[in-house]
C-alpha cells in the first residue's frame, strides 16, 4: 500500500490484515517502486496524490518491471480525467476514499480475478467518455517523459535542482536542462508557468 497519509494506511491495514497479508506500507511513489522489485505482492493499493513520484507515475514504473501486478487506485478524486489516466498507466481498478470500506475489498477481489473495477460513482462517465471517443486528458502531458514529469513534480513540490538530482541521481545541470526543455516544449515562458502546468495536467495536486 502507498499513500502518505498515516492515519490511512493503518485504516486500511486494519480494514485489509483479516483477509491479505500486507507485505509493505509506503509514503512516496519512489520508495514503492523500489519495494515492488524486492517483493512478490498480487496487488498494490496505491494513491495518485503522493510525494515524490505521483501514484500514476510510480505504476507506469511498476507495470514496466512487474506487467502482471494489480493495481487499485484508492484516491480522493473523482474526475474522469484521472481515472482516465489511471486505467491507462494498467489500473485494475479505482476506488473513492469516501466509498464503503467494502468497496475497496471488491476491487481487490475482483483484480485478482483479472477484471476491471470502477466505482459506480463515475463508472457511467467514464464509460461514455470513452464512449464518444473524448479523451478527458491534456493532450500535452503526452510530450513529456517520464524523467521529465519526475522532473516537474519535483520542482512543484518546491525541490531545488541539487536536491532533486540527489533524488535522481542526476547533476543539478541535467535538471535544469530537463526544465527548460519542459518549457520550450510546452511554449512556457517563465517557471511559474511550468508549475501552474504541473497543476493543470495533474502531475501534482494542491
Amino acid at each position: 500500500m502507498a499513500d502518505d497519509h498515516r492515519m490511512v494506511t493503518e485504516g486500511l491495514r486494519n480494514l485489509l490484515e483479516p483477509e491479505f497479508e500486507i507485505a509493505g506500507i509506503f509514503e512516496d511513489g519512489r520508495a514503492l517502486v523500489k519495494a515492488v522489485q524486492k517483493t512478490h505482492s498480487e496487488v498494490i493499493v496505491v494513491d495518485i496524490s503522493m510525494p515524490l513520484l505521483n501514484g500514476i507515475e510510480a505504476v507506469r514504473q511498476i507495470k514496466q518491471i512487474k506487467p502482471d501486478i494489480k493495481v487499485i487506485f484508492l484516491t480522493m478524486h473523482p474526475d474522469v480525467a484521472y481515472a482516465t489516466r489511471a486505467f491507462e498507466a494498467g489500473a485494475s481498478g479505482y476506488v473513492l476514499k469516501h466509498s464503503a470500506p467494502s468497496e475497496l475489498v471488491s476491487a481487490i477481489h475482483e483484480a485478482i480475478k483479472g477484471r476491471i473495477y470502477i466505482t459506480p460513482v463515475i463508472a457511467g462517465d467514464l464509460m461514455q467518455a470513452y464512449k464518444d471517443g473524448l479523451d478527458p486528458k491534456q493532450d500535452d502531458a503526452e510530450i513529456l517523459t517520464p524523467r521529465q514529469k519526475e522532473v516537474l513534480q519535483l520542482l512543484a513540490e518546491g525541490h531545488s535542482a541539487a536536491e532533486i538530482g540527489d533524488i535522481l541521481c542526476i547533476s543539478s545541470r541535467t535538471v535544469e536542462f530537463h526544465k527548460y526543455k519542459m518549457m520550450e516544449q510546452l511554449n512556457l515562458k517563465t517557471s511559474a508557468a511550468l508549475l501552474g502546468y504541473a497543476i493543470k495536467s495533474g502531475i501534482v495536486t494542491v
